[in-house]
């Protein structure tokens, strides 16, 4: 355990003054890449847990995002996909004619603009939706647990915000 400046250990263990309220205020141990490692790490391991409980559902990573996608909205282009998840075309492709050859979604050329081919959620695509639902919130529970509703909700405000940070202009 780190000790504090005047060598004695604060309540959580580490160096850094605890004010009456227990809460550190010396936050000169925090380094701002340890968010970004410390977020990177924890979305690694949630992805794992729910790639490992979709791959029952013959899933592989980032299929359900396409899956919840085009539940949401079918009839999509590779490229409205794309850019709802946060990926580059040709990944969508790659991702889209998998899906094709094990029976969760199908192309279709669009009826009014012959240049555009859409992707619709098969019967075997859309009886995926809730295996998916029910593997996202068993996924969710488990990250969450021993978490307190205080906490979850604090959790999930300053997540958004990080988030909103990043994508606000400098």
């Amino acid at each position: 355990m780190a000790k504090k400046k005047d060598g004695k250990k604060g309540k959580d263990g580490k160096d850094g003054k605890d004010g009456k309220d227990g809460k550190k205020k010396d936050l000169e141990a925090f380094a701002p890449a340890d968010l970004a490692v410390g977020l990177t790490q924890a979305a690694r391991s949630l992805r794992t847990v729910l790639s490992r409980s979709l791959a029952e559902s013959g899933l592989y990573a980032g299929q359900d995002g396409v899956i919840l996608a085009l539940a949401a909205q079918d009839g999509l282009t590779a490229g409205q996909l794309a850019a709802h998840l946060g990926v580059k075309a040709p990944t969508m492709t790659r991702t889209i004619g998998r899906m094709e050859a094990q029976g969760f979604v199908m192309r279709s050329e669009d009826g009014e603009d012959g240049r555009l081919t859409k992707v619709f959620l098969t019967e075997s695509g859309r009886a995926s939706v809730t295996r998916i639902e029910q593997s996202v919130a068993a996924c969710g529970e488990l990250a969450l647990r021993d978490f307190s509703g205080k906490e979850i909700r604090t959790l999930m405000r300053l997540l958004r915000a990080v988030d909103n940070n990043l994508h606000s202009p400098e």
